[in-house]
């Protein structure tokens, strides 16, 4: 391209950003205010006249408090009917310059890409999540959209323990983020469902067993079933 071609390409750029600022009307004199249809695009009202304004790529303007400038990722801002959207400035490993994305490999699907000026870097999502890029955060694979990432089989313990689905709640109402259950013969011992999906083995201290009601070790006597763990247990061991 020569000098002369681009001096006239950044001319007409310069006129269409200044024709959309003289065409955009102040909400109020002063203050930072979203355009209508594109979400990354702003404008800064001073004394009722509009400067035209542009998020950096795959950031969107929040428009939540018209006293301060801020562009943010896709995760913090509600576009709202404002769809449209800049040209990407697409680099290797990132759609857009800046904000978080679908891994490359389309077998990770515990692990993601956060761009930033275009600079991929790989972050892992917390075990037994998935990446999901509808809302560009990391999920439970049956409540994402990647219908691909979930797992046709279930992870199971050598006794054949898998994790059932669905929350745990405690008593307090809280939901239990790697929840437990009891073992269907061994009162001391229980499993550990980590983030609900990936089952371990679990055993209480010596003179304790597992409370399904309370989801902790408690006293034998508490445990109906299990008041006479430990004495059965002795009998057992003196048997043999």
């Amino acid at each position: 391209m020569s000098t002369n071609s681009r001096s006239s390409t950044i001319l007409v750029l310069l006129f269409v950003g200044w024709s959309s600022a003289q065409q955009f009307n102040c909400p109020e004199k002063n203050g930072f205010f979203p355009d209508p249809g594109q979400c990354d695009l702003y404008y800064h009202c001073t004394k009722g006249v509009a400067e035209e304004k542009l998020c950096p790529d795959g950031l969107l303007f929040d428009d939540s408090n018209p006293s301060h400038e801020r562009c943010d990722t896709s995760v913090n801002v509600d576009c709202g009917d404002r769809t449209e959207l800049q040209e990407p400035k697409s680099t290797k490993g990132c759609p857009r310059a800046n904000g978080f994305f679908r891994h490359y490999d389309a077998g990770a699907c515990d692990r993601f890409i956060n761009c930033i000026d275009g600079v991929p870097n790989e972050l892992p999502c917390p075990p037994g999540l998935v990446y999901d890029d509808s809302a560009s955060t990391c999920a439970w694979p049956t409540e994402s959209i990647r219908k691909d990432c979930i797992q046709s089989k279930k992870d199971s313990l050598e006794d054949g323990f898998s994790c059932p689905e669905g929350e745990v709640t405690l008593p307090n109402g809280r939901t239990q983020p790697h929840p437990t259950f009891p073992h269907p013969e061994d009162c001391q011992k229980f499993y550990i469902c980590r983030n609900g999906v990936t089952p371990q083995h679990g055993s209480c201290p010596a003179g304790t067993v597992y409370n399904d009601v309370s989801y902790k070790c408690d006293d034998p006597e508490n445990v109906p079933g299990c008041e006479n763990w430990y004495e059965d247990e002795d009998k057992k061991a003196k048997k043999s």
